[in-house]
Formats: structure tokens, sequence, C-alpha cells
């Protein structure tokens, strides 16, 4: 999994590729604590580029998105979800806990 984070005012960009399974979901967790970390609460998940995501990436997003919520702080949005990916959101029900857009940029504006 490599990660890149572009800053805005009023929220962080994260851009995920690869793949998040069991062993790149403590990177990812690492990454989101850091932002949380510095009371960056509104966050988009760029899923433009990801190949996979297993469990393990499920629970650190549903984890994150509850810190985030957390005193109505912020959420967690994710952009450009592959089919895959959003076929197993859906599966879990995990789409009904996150706002999902078609690109980066709707996600930005949105906050």
């Amino acid at each position: 999994m490599e990660t890149s984070i572009k800053k805005y005012k009023n929220c962080d960009l994260v851009t995920l590729s690869g793949r998040v399974d069991s062993s790149t979901a403590p990177d990812l967790t690492k990454i989101l604590d850091s932002l949380t970390g510095d009371s960056r609460y509104k966050i988009i998940l760029d899923m433009s580029d990801l190949e996979y995501m297993s469990s393990a990436g499920f629970r650190t997003l549903l984890s994150s998105q509850r810190e985030c919520k957390r005193f109505n702080r912020g959420e967690i949005l994710l952009a450009s979800v592959p089919q895959i990916v959003k076929e197993a959101l859906d599966l879990t029900g995990f789409d009904e806990l996150f706002k999902i857009f078609d690109n980066g940029a709707d996600a930005v504006n949105s906050f």
C-alpha cells in the first residue's frame, strides 16, 4: 500500500493505492490516527488506485470513522471507490456508514 496526503483548509485528502490487507492496515491506522491526533477530523480517502481491501482495512475505516464522528467533529468520506471494494462495502453494510463520492474533488467540495 502506498499513500499520499494532500492537506486542504477544511479537510485532508488521503490517496490510497495498492492493497490494504492485514499487513498494511496498521500503516493506514497510523496515518489516520496521526490526522485525528492533529485535530484533523474531516478526511477523504481517494481509492481510485486501490486494488484490494480486506476485513482488516474495513475495521480500520470503521474505527477511524467513529473517532471522526465523535462529538460531531467530522467524518471520513470515500471517493473513487473501485467496484470490488464497493461490493464488499454493500455486503457488509458499511455503505450506510460512509458517504461515497465519484471523485475526490466532489468530496472535497462537500466539506
